[in-house]
């Protein structure tokens, strides 16, 4: 069918779409829930992989942390796609045209598989140049490469049950790639030391055995996230082989995901800057600093699933035209996020050190890494306002003062702060901590009053040109 027919065809939906109709409390709570237990599994999957190689030496360590800045450099291309297909097949669905749905999922996964071999081919060409671009070198370096190049063989399977999740979040599912996220978990604590220390007739393969049980874990997930995207109907494998990639549709998603990915990759280039000015504190800093990341991500986990909840949920209800809706899901948002910042605040203060002394009991890297989590703790308040604040726009479909936010907090700022401290004033690391503070709060507050000020305009242009368009089709 061509392109244009599908969006004149408008199908009943075999249900009511809860997303549009139901209690935002209930609907927050549902799908954030699931989505923060999941991702607590992701996380404790990393946490899983960083005690092990801990296990190893506190090089090895630095070099996960370099090699996970440079992997998440690769996958934050991706992000964009993700959140695009989530606002296009939900506002599709919010406007009861399932055929219009089915087109962007379609299109969405074949889009993540030609990024995925441009990514792949890339960052085999490059990796060593980035790592030793960041600061790394001798045997953190030599760790570093013999870790990533494995990794990179989960790219393909990674981006593709990242595209199949993103349209299951369009429906409000984020209960199977929690499942999935649980089931890897445990197959990692297995297969961790499986692979590591070997057993029987598989050998002892050190660093690079975490590598392999994650690249194992990512095809097993990517089977069970397509088998999931197979029952909603919204994708058919046999169409998908038969079909050409819609030009039109790549156009659509390209530009709402150009965006939110350039904010992402320049998230990533932002955390190498930041190795390149710790690395001048030497290795232990770098672990230190890889350790802390670990500690906060644990504590933010509830928070990230607000994102999920927002996008989803604001994406349906503004292709319905429920403004008032949308209101509503970003005030309660940002108030359960608030009391959760308040109560990580406190969990990092009372429970940090111990979270700490799991992975490297050396006092030096536990002091740093203490000192840089108990800033990042205070951090929380403005982590949700930007958290939120982009996911609406993504929703909404208009994301595109997100890279301009991004490189204020992620590179320019940076650039100016860490010089000054590194170079020109040469201060104790914990100026970094503080100058990350300083940035980021800055930029929260900003994007706040932007959206609160450009919500009601763009409300009342999308109000209008709806206006316009009925008052075209209903004249003679």
């Amino acid at each position: 069918m061509p392109y244009k027919e599908y969006y004149s065809i408008v199908t009943p939906m075999k249900k009511t779409n809860e997303l549009i109709t139901k209690d935002i409390k209930q609907l927050i709570f549902q799908i954030a829930i699931p989505s923060s237990i999941g991702m607590f599994f992701n996380t404790m999957y990393n946490v899983v992989d960083t005690f092990y190689i801990g296990q190893i030496s506190t090089e090895a360590i630095s070099a996960l942390t370099y090699s996970f800045m440079v992997f998440f450099m690769l996958l934050s291309i991706s992000f964009g796609l993700s959140s695009a297909i989530t606002a296009y097949v939900g506002g599709a669905l919010g406007k009861h045209k399932r055929n219009m749905a089915q087109v962007y999922a379609s299109n969405g996964i074949s889009f993540f598989m030609l990024i995925a071999f441009v990514l792949s081919l890339v960052s085999f060409s490059l990796l060593e140049y980035i790592f030793v671009g960041m600061g790394a070198e001798g045997k953190v370096l030599a760790y570093a490469l013999q870790y990533t190049y494995i990794i990179l063989m989960g790219i393909f399977p990674m981006l593709i049950g990242l595209g199949a999740n993103a349209v299951l979040i369009a429906l409000g599912d984020t209960k199977s790639y929690r499942n999935i996220l649980i089931i890897g978990f445990i197959l990692n604590v297995i297969l961790d030391p499986l692979f590591i220390y070997g057993f029987y007739f598989i050998p002892a393969l050190g660093i690079s055995g975490v590598a392999f049980a994650t690249v194992l874990i990512q095809y097993i997930t990517l089977m069970y996230m397509l088998y999931k995207l197979y029952k909603t109907r919204l994708f058919e494998v046999s169409l998908f082989f038969r079909s050409r990639p819609n030009i039109k549709v790549y156009k659509h998603l390209a530009r709402q995901a150009v965006p939110t990915s350039i904010n992402m990759f320049l998230g990533s280039l932002g955390s190498m800057i930041t190795m390149y000015f710790v690395s001048t504190y030497g290795f232990k800093a770098v672990a230190a600093f890889g350790i802390g990341y670990r500690v906060e991500q644990i504590i933010l986990l509830p928070m990230l699933g607000l994102n999920t909840a927002v996008i989803s949920i604001v994406s349906n209800n503004f292709g319905a035209k429920n403004f008032d809706r949308i209101d509503e899901v970003i005030d309660k948002a940002l108030k359960y996020g608030y009391i959760m910042s308040a109560i990580g605040v406190v969990l990092i203060a009372l429970f940090g050190k111990y979270m700490i002394m799991v992975f490297d009991t050396d006092a030096q890297v536990v002091d740093i890494a203490y000192t840089y989590i108990i800033f990042e703790s205070f951090i929380f308040f403005s982590f949700i306002t930007l958290f939120i604040s982009t996911s609406t726009l993504q929703g909404i479909k208009n994301p595109f003062i997100i890279p301009y936010i991004s490189f204020y907090r992620q590179i320019f700022m940076p650039l100016i702060f860490f010089t000054l401290v590194v170079n020109i004033f040469v201060l104790d690391i914990i100026y970094l901590w503080i100058s990350m503070l300083l940035i980021i709060s800055s930029a929260a507050i900003f994007i706040k009053i932007y959206v609160k000020k450009q919500l009601p305009k763009f409300k009342s242009e999308v109000q209008f040109f709806s206006f316009l368009n009925q008052a075209t089709l209903s004249s003679p």
